[in-house]
């Protein structure tokens, strides 16, 4: 059987979306289901591959098919195409498998000519409307089909209405519209060598083949690159019988929504325009009426139009955008899709029409995407304002989110004016641990340097805070305080606004929107819980952190980084002296300075997170790296203040006695150094002590009566050894705090899985281990063999581009190599402890991608930063539902 590229509306179906396109399933749909369409025939997507891969002549192997259905179309309308008497006309659109809404080609009124033209003023009675529709298809045909400036038509259009006296074009009698049709064609002419084509079949041929071409144009491509609409799918064409909106001034054309896509309310929303065909809406020639207009000229057809949009609403059980024409008082439908609408929309209306009845709370459910959640809780620019400014740098976007503020370059004049309430962007080459003051403090933070998980970008998304990294673009100078863009200088104290959605950078201040978790947010999360089997937990640092976490649903934490507690709040004297510390007594010395400040921090976190577990793990990295990022620089700082600060001896004899230090004790390899359970074996007296700071703060909380769930987590470990080693001091100081306190005091003993060898014996740590966490950040640089700051500066983009990767390991888990090695750990754990507890920790856990892997993989919960909590209990619902449907499938 020969294959079949034509279809008339009545042989199709909505399910033939990939084949018909979205505009032909839908009107096929229409048609099946009685409502008001008129008449036509589709050309599918099928067709337009089919003309790419062999070029024009393709269209030669289909036109007698084209013109069957031509003829088929003629005996429904009892008119005919090109003739003088009684002609049919047709509109000729695009329309590709997912909604590409302005960014390819439509032709109206083609069958048009000298001749035809004449029968269509005979026939209506309305020479000024016959002529009106002669000049819009000249004038589309030569800028669409033959590329000719529209302007050219437009001035052209302009003297008429000046020679008239008239402001607007429904306002040109039907002798200056003849002038105006006189002049189109000597622009045709003019412009193209060629009269404008009087045989309607040759206007049909070029129109199709316009817009199987207009597939690829510019803009078209651009679109699908943004939202990621792959480049193959092809267009279809739609062929229809012409219906006019600009017959008078009981006719019109416009596009209503059947709910608010701006809001979700549920009422028709949309614009009318009387006495005008579909592009004088798109143009802006004149101002549409609201809707509710419609209600007041045309009472019976917005009556018919209110039934019309529910029918389809519930046919469809989503938000349609209708498109429609009216011709002399009778309703006719020309299109409907699913209506595109914002994140507050989306959720509003998924919990609506589930409440309606019209879809199930799984649909709902589905129906959301992360993107939607993501954008409702983060501050956002205002879309209209960024149409006007102008964007000076571009980063990485880290951390979703706008941030307006005061460029400061260090962390301590952040604090200080954040302190005082000045709105801040910290800009940095990079930051550390040390900088956290700095970052608490500012809106957002923009690096020179740095990947999506550096430290700037892992602590501002816990943080929630707006953050462009890896700017490489900008040039800072932090002795003049300023940073440079090519030609633009920012100084200290300059605004600039942030879009870390995107990772831009503005100068000066732009409107925001500011973020909220909607009534029907919650609602839906609600609904969420009710399905998914992982359970969320949260990574912060911070009381105020793990309050927002538990503003938007959080079970527990995942991850309390215990770095950060070393540095904040003046206690850098304390880390300097347990770095120059040489000996045990003299660590335990600084250790006893530090130690009760960290066990009030515990007891804050545990406080807030009464009833709920906490998992704090035990110090990371060395203790240089808590105060310096790069210890060469500590020798420009001594010259600095030497030279030119003229410090006194006491302070350069303390700043060389760190350098000596550090030269010393750093690692050729941080990543891979001494560092992580590497400290605790050979530091015991440091694990020790935060061990008794964390009991001794569960243990102070119990006795008020509070119920503290303590999870103490050691880093890196790669044999159960270790695990033992450090255990014996963990259940002395257990014991001792439980008689000092005399409670009873049950406090879970764990490790974080980060390196293959670890995974490969998850038995051998599970011996040990009550719980595990895998911290995937490093388990995936340690599986590549790739430094995740490196990769993402240098190579990563070439790997991307080239397509050797399918994403970014460090921001979407490998669902191979890295899910593969933490499949064999949780099989082999489970073994040796079926009741063991296995998370994940790492940036992972809040990415939606990963978090279905997690499921998959059987985790008890993922680990998020605060912001991602609600975007990961969405996911874990949708992972559910969909290992669901796939059994009942089966």
């Amino acid at each position: 059987m020969e294959k079949k590229y034509v279809y008339d509306f009545e042989e199709g179906n909505a399910k033939m979306k990939m084949l018909l396109g979205g505009k032909g399933a839908g009107l096929a749909e229409m048609t099946r289901i009685g409502l008001p369409v008129p008449p036509g025939f589709t050309i599918t997507t099928e067709a337009c591959k089919e003309y790419y891969r062999r070029g024009p002549k393709f269209i030669d192997e289909i036109w007698p098919e084209i013109l069957s259905h031509l003829r088929r179309l003629e005996s429904k309308t009892g008119k005919k195409f090109g003739d003088p008497n009684n002609p049919l006309l047709v509109s000729v659109r695009s329309g590709a498998p997912i909604s590409m809404p302005g960014m390819m080609d439509t032709i109206l009124n083609v069958g048009l000519n000298d001749e035809t033209v004449k029968a269509l003023a005979r026939l209506t009675n309305d020479e000024r409307f016959a002529y009106d529709a002669y000049r819009r298809l000249i004038q589309m045909f030569g800028s669409i089909v033959m590329g000719i400036n529209k302007d050219k038509f437009e001035k052209e259009l302009e003297k008429v209405k000046e020679k008239y006296n008239v402001k607007y074009d429904a306002e040109i009698p039907a002798e200056g519209m003849k002038e105006v049709v006189e002049r189109y064609k000597r622009v045709y002419k003019e412009e193209t060598g060629e009269d404008f084509p009087q045989d309607p079949l040759v206007q049909l041929r070029r129109a199709v083949e316009t817009v199987f071409k207009s597939w690829n144009n510019e803009r078209a491509i651009k679109y699908r690159e943004i939202n990621k609409i792959p480049h193959d799918m092809g267009t279809a064409v739609n062929i229809q019988t012409m219906v006019f909106g600009n017959m008078g001034w009981d006719s019109g054309t416009g596009v209503c929504f059947t709910r608010d896509p701006s809001t979700g309310e549920k009422r028709l929303y949309g614009e009318f325009l009387p006495n005008a065909q579909g592009e004088d809406v798109v143009a802006g020639i004149r101002t549409p009426l609201s809707i509710s207009d419609l209600k007041n000229r045309l009472p019976h057809v917005y009556e018919q139009l209110v039934k019309v949009a529910e029918l389809l609403e519930r046919h469809y059980k989503d938000v349609q955008d209708i498109e429609f024409t009216v011709e002399k008082g009778k309703l006719y439908l020309l299109q409907t899709r699913t209506g595109k609408r914002t994140a507050q929309a989306a959720i509003k209306i998924a919990v609506d029409l589930a409440k309606e009845g019209i879809i199930t709370k799984e649909e709902a459910i589905m129906r959301i995407e992360p993107e939607h959640l993501r954008r409702i809780l983060h501050r956002q620019i205002d879309p209209k304002a960024k149409d006007s400014a102008k964007v000076i740098a571009r980063g990485l976007p880290a951390s979703p989110g706008a941030a307006v503020g005061k460029v400061v370059f260090s962390s301590e004049e952040a604090e200080k004016l954040g302190n005082e309430g000045e709105k801040v962007i910290l800009v940095r080459p990079e930051t550390t641990p040390e900088d956290i003051g700095g970052m608490a403090a500012a809106q957002g933070i923009l690096t020179a340097r740095g990947g999506m998980t550096s430290h700037a970008a892992v602590v501002a998304r816990a943080m929630g805070k707006p953050a462009v990294v890896g700017a490489e673009m900008i040039k800072i100078d932090l002795e003049k305080r300023e940073f440079r863009v090519n030609d633009v200088v920012v100084k200290e104290g300059d605004i600039v606004t942030l879009d870390g959605s995107v990772g831009e950078v503005y100068l000066g201040e732009l409107p925001t929107i500011e973020p909220q978790l909607t009534p029907e947010a919650r609602e839906l999360l609600s609904w969420c819980d009710e399905y998914r089997r992982l359970g969320v937990r949260t990574n912060a640092d911070t009381p105020k952190e793990m309050k927002l976490a538990l503003e938007f649903g959080a079970e527990g934490v995942g991850l309390t980084r215990t770095e950060n507690m070393f540095v904040k709040g003046g206690r850098t004297e304390i880390v300097y002296e347990l770095l120059l510390a040489e000996t045990e007594e003299e660590r335990k010395k600084a250790l006893e300075k530090l130690i009760p400040l960290q066990k009030k921090d515990f007891m804050d976190i545990l406080e807030v997170m009464d009833g709920k577990p906490v998992i704090i793990r035990l110090l990371d990295v060395q203790f240089y790296a808590l105060v310096f990022a790069d210890p060469e620089r500590l020798i420009e700082e001594y010259y600095r203040k030497k030279y030119e600060e003229r410090a006194s001896e006491e302070e350069l004899e303390k700043l060389r006695r760190i350098i000596n230090r550090v030269r010393a004790i750093r690692d050729a390899d941080p990543q891979m150094g001494f560092r992580a359970v590497r400290l605790g074996i050979v530091y015991p007296e440091v694990y020790e002590a935060q061990m008794r700071a964390t009991m001794e703060a569960a243990a102070e909380l119990k006795v008020k009566g509070k119920n503290p769930i303590l999870e103490i987590m050691i880093p890196g470990t790669v044999d159960g050894s270790e695990l033992r080693y450090l255990k014996q001091i963990f259940d002395k100081v257990l014991s001792e705090v439980k008689k000092k306190y005399n409670v009873d005091l049950k406090v879970m003993y764990g490790t974080m899985i980060e390196s293959p060898r670890a995974a490969f014996l998850g038995d051998n740590l599970a011996e040990v281990a009550e719980f595990f966490s895998f911290g995937t950040n490093d388990l995936t640089q340690f599986m590549f063999g790739w430094s995740r700051d490196d990769a993402e500066r240098a190579f990563i983009h070439a790997y991307l581009e080239k397509k050797l990767l399918p994403y970014n390991p460090f921001q979407n888990l490998d669902e191979h190599g890295v899910a593969g090695i933490m499949k064999v750990c949780i099989e082999k754990a489970r073994k040796a402890r079926p009741d063991i507890e296995i998370g994940i920790c790492g940036e992972h856990g809040g990415d939606p991608h990963s978090i279905k892997i997690c499921h998959k993989l059987g985790l008890d919960y993922v680990s998020a930063s605060p912001y991602r909590v609600p975007i990961a209990r969405l996911v874990a619902a949708q992972a559910a539902i969909e290992e669901k449907m796939q059994k009942s499938d089966e």
